[in-house]
């Protein structure tokens, strides 16, 4: 079997030591300019490629970083992504990106699979409860990032938004335009993002004096909106909510579908808001309002962070970033 160019042949055409071909590599600035334009035009000429595989059994890592995400088919994480994928790369490192599809397992499966490939860093919006398995990681060299979840332990870097402030100003909305049968839909309540919106939002119905009626979902795709959507629109009238608030905009896009597919009129007999402001809330037949998070910063700053702590262990200091949401008012829901 032939072999490619090595390390040796690069130094050789170079006329530099071994060293000097590994520092242009891995610590170009450390190396002269003229000596670095050596190496440089000897990797052109030979078609030198490096073997990460051996470097990284030499090191116990790998230029890598993974990120695991609830719904890789949700526009929301996409965008996190991408944000996080930017500065990977800035950074020289690979992005490995993983779909734990809301699945215990999965998600214990791919962190497994990220220990194994030694990746040097995570970034992570969990399912369940991972604190233990993530501090036990950190403690083996591979720290980590709580992406769109506040972390509850000052041991983490978090970057997230205030979620409880963007269910507070949905359900305000909705009820200044004059909801008086509001509901939540989203699920489950393990996951900390529902939660926290449905507090947010239970606090702004309970303060105007009115019942916030709720229907939980076992995740947050946009299927089981248009389920919900469906059952909503066989209620009777008298006991149907005139207002939806959606933990997400896939649940609230499911809810439009269906609330249209039956003849119910958005925003006249329902009004409805989601929670991200994806590009195709924008974009629907009825422009859906929202609560948007600046999606690619999220992943910008939870990377910013992962790779602080990547490249300074001892000086790093843990942050918890917290954004604030902003309330998108488009053709779903009533104007106040």
């Amino acid at each position: 079997m032939t072999t490619g160019p090595s390390v040796k042949d690069v130094a050789a055409l170079a006329q530099v030591s071994v060293g000097t071909v590994s520092n242009v590599l891995n610590r170009p600035e450390q190396v002269t300019p003229e000596k670095r334009k050596r190496v440089q035009a000897a990797i052109a000429q030979l078609g030198f490629v490096r073997n990460e595989s051996a470097r990284s059994l030499r090191s116990g890592s790998s230029r890598s970083v993974g990120m695991l995400v609830l719904d890789v088919r949700n526009p929301f994480f996409t965008d996190v992504a991408l944000g996080a994928e930017d500065v990977a790369e800035s950074h020289r490192h690979s992005f490995i990106l993983a779909n734990s599809s809301e699945d215990a397992g999965r998600e214990q499966a791919y962190l497994d699979l990220f220990e194994e490939q030694r990746v040097q860093g995570i970034l992570i919006t969990p399912f369940t409860d991972v604190l233990q398995r993530l501090e036990a990681m950190h403690s083996r060299g591979i720290p980590s990032v709580l992406v769109d979840r506040l972390a509850g332990s000052k041991e983490f870097c978090s970057v997230s938004v205030d979620d409880v402030a963007g269910g507070r100003a949905a359900a305000e909305h909705l009820i200044a335009s004059g909801a008086r049968r509001p509901a939540f839909v989203g699920g489950p309540f393990t996951l900390q993002q529902v939660s926290d919106r449905y507090a947010g939002a239970l606090a702004a119905v309970s303060a105007a004096g009115l019942t916030l009626q709720v229907f939980e979902t076992p995740n947050l795709k946009f299927d089981r909106g248009r389920q919900i959507g469906d059952l909503i629109g066989d209620l009777r009238q008298s006991k149907r909510p005139d207002a939806v608030f959606a933990a997400n905009d896939q649940l609230a896009l499911g809810l439009l579908q269906s609330f249209t597919a039956t003849g119910i009129r958005v925003p006249e007999e329902i009004s409805i808001i989601g929670f991200d402001d994806i590009d195709f809330a924008s974009q629907s037949s009825i422009p859906l309002s929202s609560v948007r998070q600046p999606r690619q910063l999220i992943g910008e700053r939870a990377a910013q962070l992962l790779f602080d702590e990547i490249e300074n262990p001892a000086g790093h200091v843990h942050q918890q970033i917290v954004f604030t949401p902003e309330l998108v008012i488009r053709d779903s829901s009533r104007q106040a």
